[in-house]
């Protein structure tokens, strides 16, 4: 598996990736207004050139705040979500970040470990977060300088 900076030419296959893995999902558009935006950074993880995860996050003052993070179903629980948040975060940290974010749903237990396991904590909610549900978002928050 391979971590790489995510380029236009990887959009077709994450839009497509979004789709399977949200029940809201990006428009084509907006992964590639994401290839155009300054603040935003992404990552792709390859196997044998297929894209089979991807992960990004907007660089705002000192902080960062993840958009995104997405494992095709075949590759989970095989440490593709783990390398891509390794990747984030020493991205990071290399940019001189001092915190990072995240909405996760409350109801997404793994996700939730995975990044509890990183060193994110729970730091508030967001009530009805989710407009297909009405589900509650976990902020969660990494402090990098700690």
């Amino acid at each position: 598996m391979q971590i790489v900076e995510m380029t236009r030419q990887d959009v077709d296959a994450v839009s497509e990736l979004d789709k399977k893995c949200f029940k809201i999902s990006w428009s084509k558009k907006a992964f590639y207004d994401e290839m155009e935006n300054d603040i935003a950074v992404y990552f792709v993880a390859k196997e044998d050139g297929r894209v089979i995860g991807y992960a990004g996050f907007w660089h705002i003052a000192d902080e960062g705040d993840i958009t995104n993070i997405a494992v095709d179903g075949e590759y989970r629980r095989r440490g593709v979500g783990a390398a891509l948040l390794k990747e984030l975060i020493k991205r990071a940290r290399s940019e001189g970040m001092n915190l990072l974010t995240l909405e996760v749903r409350r109801s997404n237990t793994p996700a939730k470990a995975l990044y509890a396991k990183f060193g994110f904590r729970e730091i508030g909610m967001r009530r009805r977060y989710y407009s297909d549900n009405g589900e509650d978002a976990i902020i969660m928050a990494l402090f990098l300088d700690d």
